[in-house]
C-alpha cells in the first residue's frame, strides 16, 4: 500500500486485514446530520488549475469546464462530538483501533513518546503511535475531551463510509468538493481569493514558521482548530482548506488510493502548499492520521 507525501499510510508500517461490520438502522441523531447540510444549486464551473506553484503530477490541471447537479454538503467537517454519537449508537470500531496504532505528527507528542515511537522512513516527522485513535489523538494519555467541536481525526475512508451509512449521507465527489470549496469564486487560489492573508488576516489553519521544526501558531492554532474557525466561504462552508484533509468519494489512482482535498494544519509553502483549493492528494482507504477527517454530502 502506498501513501502521499503529505500523509503516511498504514501500509508504511504494517499490513493488517480488517473487516468492518455494517451499521445498524439510523436513529434520530443520525437523521439530524442530513438536515444540517447546505443546498447548493450546481451548474457549470471551471475546475482544476494551471497554477505554476501547483503540483502537475497530482493531476491538478488542466483547467476544464465541468457541469454538476444540485447537491447538499455539510458546512463543516464532522466533529469529535458527532463521531462520538455515531460510535455510541453503532459500536463502530475504527480501523486505527483495529490496527492498534495511527500516525501522529511528532511535534504534537510528548518528548518521551516522540522518541520511543516508530518514525516513518520517508517522512520522519510522522510517528506510528500505538494507541493513537480518534479518542486519543496524540496517543495514550491524550483525549478529545476539550476538542468536542474540532474535526474528528484518525478516521480512515472506510470509517467515513460507515459514518455516512449511519447518517444517511455520503462523501462528496471530488467535483462536488471543489465546486463547494470555491464558494462561487472563479479560478481563485483560495476559497476567499488569491491572497493568502488579505490585510494580514489569517483565513485558515496551516503551518507558520520553519517546517517541520517550529510552528509559530500565528493563525491561532498549532494542531486542529474548531470546525467553525475563520470566516466561511461564499457558500457558507468553513475550513475547506487547512485544518484537516477531507476524504472524497473518488479513486485517485487505480492502485487503491482515495482522493483527499483541502490540505491540513501541517501544510506549509516550503513543503506542501496543498491548501490551495485545486490541490489534491490521496491515501489508501484503510489509512488514518492525525490530520485527516471528512465532511458529508447528499
Amino acid at each position: 500500500m502506498s501513501s502521499s507525501c503529505c500523509t503516511p499510510g498504514h501500509g508504511d508500517a504494517t499490513t493488517v486485514t480488517v473487516s468492518l461490520a455494517p451499521p445498524p438502522p439510523r436513529s434520530a441523531s443520525a437523521l439530524r446530520v442530513a438536515k444540517q447540510l447546505l443546498a447548493l444549486p450546481g451548474g457549470r464551473f471551471l475546475m482544476g488549475t494551471d497554477d505554476p506553484d501547483g503540483f502537475p503530477a497530482d493531476g491538478e490541471g488542466p483547467v476544464r469546464e465541468t457541469g454538476i447537479a444540485p447537491f447538499r454538503i455539510a458546512p463543516t467537517a464532522v466533529t469529535n462530538a458527532q463521531f462520538a454519537t455515531f460510535v455510541k449508537a453503532t459500536g463502530h470500531v475504527t480501523e486505527a483501533e483495529h490496527f492498534g496504532f495511527s500516525f501522529v505528527f511528532a511535534g504534537l507528542l510528548p518528548d518521551e513518546l516522540a522518541a520511543s515511537s516508530q518514525p516513518v522512513a520517508a517522512v520522519p516527522w510522522w510517528r506510528a503511535v500505538p494507541g493513537a485513535t480518534w479518542r486519543h489523538p496524540e496517543g495514550p494519555g491524550s483525549s478529545f475531551g476539550t476538542r468536542q467541536n474540532h474535526p474528528v481525526v484518525h478516521v480512515s475512508w472506510n470509517d467515513a463510509q460507515a459514518y455516512c451509512a449511519w447518517s444517511g449521507t455520503r462523501l462528496p465527489t471530488e467535483t462536488e468538493w471543489e465546486y463547494a470549496a470555491r464558494g462561487g469564486l472563479e479560478q481563485q487560489r483560495y476559497p476567499w481569493g488569491d491572497e493568502l492573508t488579505p490585510g494580514g488576516r489569517h483565513m485558515c489553519n496551516i503551518w507558520q514558521g520553519e517546517f517541520p521544526l517550529h510552528n509559530t501558531g500565528e493563525d491561532g492554532y498549532v494542531g486542529t482548530a474548531p470546525v467553525t474557525s475563520y470566516r466561511p466561504n461564499g457558500y457558507g462552508l468553513y475550513n475547506v482548506v487547512g485544518n484537516v484533509w477531507e476524504w472524497c468519494e473518488d479513486w485517485f489512482t487505480p492502485d487503491g488510493s482515495r482522493v483527499m482535498r483541502g490540505g491540513s494544519y501541517l501544510c506549509h509553502d516550503s513543503y506542501c502548499n496543498r491548501y490551495r483549493v485545486a490541490a489534491r492528494s490521496s491515501n489508501t482507504p484503510d489509512s488514518s492520521t492525525g490530520n485527516i477527517g471528512f465532511r458529508v454530502a447528499t
